[in-house]
């Protein structure tokens, strides 16, 4: 694992100007309950972008009791986790930062755009769609990103967008555009 690349799930705020301290906190929070529900760190996650995989690691503060607690609904948690390692993984692979939450309709959550480009205007961005899975395998990632991709397809916004899936228990990261799904 030395040599492998990695994903930070820390820190997201310093990174990505569209989240608080807050929020960043939160996702990462949500990210380690996700992971310790089925993992010890460090974890070594396969990040599938497109036709292109690799592996990337991921380390994680095992959440405490207070944390678990406030964490404690697990499709909340697995909302908010999946968010925190999308972004991460986006940024990472794609050096794309979240800039701005999505408005309803749009068939995505979150405004991205290339790392310091940001001024404002959603012109130069891409619209992401996320979603995540506490369980399953490879394939149930594999679907659920088809359905998010024709999520993002259906939304009411004419910018190119991303599909995000992250599975917990397989560690897996699954990103595609839309239009590029075969």
């Amino acid at each position: 694992m030395k040599d492998t690349p990695t994903i930070r799930i820390d820190g997201l705020h310093e990174r990505h100007t569209g989240l608080t301290p807050s929020l960043g906190g939160t996702y990462t929070e949500a990210a380690c309950v996700c992971l310790a529900r089925h993992h010890e760190p460090p974890v070594t996650m396969r990040v599938r972008n497109g036709d292109s995989e690799e592996d990337r690691v991921l380390n994680f503060i095992l959440p405490d009791l207070n944390v678990r607690n406030a964490h404690a609904n697990e499709t909340d948690a697995t909302e908010a986790g999946a968010y925190g390692v999308s972004l991460a993984a986006i940024e990472t692979v794609e050096g794309l930062v979240a800039v701005r939450r999505a408005e309803t309709l749009t068939g995505a959550d979150w405004y991205v755009a290339p790392r310091g480009e940001y001024n404002g205007d959603l012109e130069d961005c891409f619209r992401l769609e996320v979603s995540g899975l506490n369980a399953g395998s490879s394939s149930d990632v594999r679907r659920r990103l088809a359905e998010k991709l024709a999520q993002a397809a259906r939304g009411q916004s004419n910018l190119p967008a991303i599909a995000s899936v992250v599975g917990f228990r397989v560690l897996e990261v699954a990103l595609a555009r839309v239009g590029d799904e075969r």
